[in-house]
């Protein structure tokens, strides 16, 4: 296969990010926004072509191998689905869509289109996660007894100056936007919790935040596991811990850290936890970070899958599990 064509719609700073590894693989035919100051400025810096949206793109009788979608939350359902109806694959940023509903929509029209369907876990990839997921599955720390993930960050009121962040319909709330590799991390690691409670509140965000933006999640499983997820974009002046402690029979083991980084203690019984790799760097967005840069080894996988046809490292299923243990979660407090 030679060297694939992509499209990019949405021209903000998750694009930056994505335009790198295009650009190693590939070659970014075009750039979609509907601000066109924005979307002509994203299109000169990369030298390619714009459009307003993925239709004109569509309507022009263009095409591409692979449709990137970096749009607001809230339209990646539907840009989704008009690439795949023009038998683009797609690889899409976290969160997949706002509903179930919409991710399973997607995922029939890809496997009707016979497509690919490619979603961002990227914290998959963090060193310290990768190792304690090996540990999980030898059962290195035996029975599972407690989980508590941490997710405190900082988002300013300048974050929120766009059209979109904080909106319940584009935004879909700090979970989604935020905190949504947190829940993949709970369920890749544990399942499906079976019950799940929450408080919240909004009390620093009102005048920009339609949802809440801080929280803290109970969760309990068939097998008598109980986990705690506390949340918050409150944190004084800059993101201060990402974290997730693991208490089993035969070991405990916490990955913090800023961004899920770091190793903070792990005592398993018989057993060295190591990581071999560095961790990378937060992706930088200006005057806010975000997780772990991690896109490198998503486009690697995208790229293996494509040309070699090795298997993803995640599933469009997966994704919609992530959102449907946020719904579950947003759902349990009305």
């Amino acid at each position: 296969m030679a060297r694939l064509e992509f499209l990019i719609s949405g021209c903000g700073k998750a694009a930056e990010i994505h335009v790198l590894y295009i650009k190693k693989y590939g070659k970014l035919v075009a750039v979609c926004d509907p601000d066109e100051e924005k979307g002509m400025a994203f299109a000169k810096k990369h030298g390619c072509a714009y459009y307003y949206d993925i239709i004109s793109f569509i309507d022009s009788m263009n095409s591409v191998d692979v449709a990137v979608i970096c749009s607001p939350n809230g339209y990646h359902y539907l840009d989704a689905l008009f690439a795949l109806r023009r038998s683009f694959n797609v690889l899409i940023e976290k969160p997949m869509a706002l509903s179930v509903n919409s991710a399973n929509e997607m995922i029939l029209k890809a496997n009707e289109m016979n497509l690919q369907l490619f979603t961002v876990m990227q914290n998959r990839f963090n060193p310290p996660i990768v190792a304690l997921k090996k540990a999980l599955d030898l059962k290195k720390l035996g029975r599972i007894y407690s989980v508590q993930v941490n997710g405190f960050w900082n988002r300013n009121d300048a974050y929120y100056a766009d059209e979109w962040h904080g909106t319940k319909g584009l935004d879909g709330g700090v979970l989604f936007t935020q905190f949504s590799h947190f829940i993949d991390l709970i369920i890749w690691f544990f399942g499906m919790p079976q019950t799940v409670n929450r408080v919240c509140n909004n009390i620093a965000h009102q005048k920009v935040l339609d949802l809440e933006d801080q929280g803290l999640v109970t969760m309990e499983w068939k097998n008598g596991m109980i986990g705690s997820m506390h949340y918050s974009i409150n944190a004084y002046k800059k993101n201060r811990e990402g974290s997730i402690t693991v208490m089993g029979e035969k070991g405990v083991v916490k990955i913090g850290g800023t961004y899920l980084n770091k190793v903070e203690y792990a005592d398993i019984e018989g057993y060295d936890m190591q990581v071999k790799t560095p961790s990378a760097p937060a992706n930088q967005y200006g005057d806010y970070a975000g997780s772990m840069s991690n896109h490198g080894e998503v486009y690697k996988s995208m790229m293996d899958c494509l040309k070699k046809g090795k298997p993803y490292y995640t599933s469009p299923q997966e994704a919609r599990a992530t959102i449907a243990l946020i719904k579950k979660i947003m759902n349990s407090n009305k």
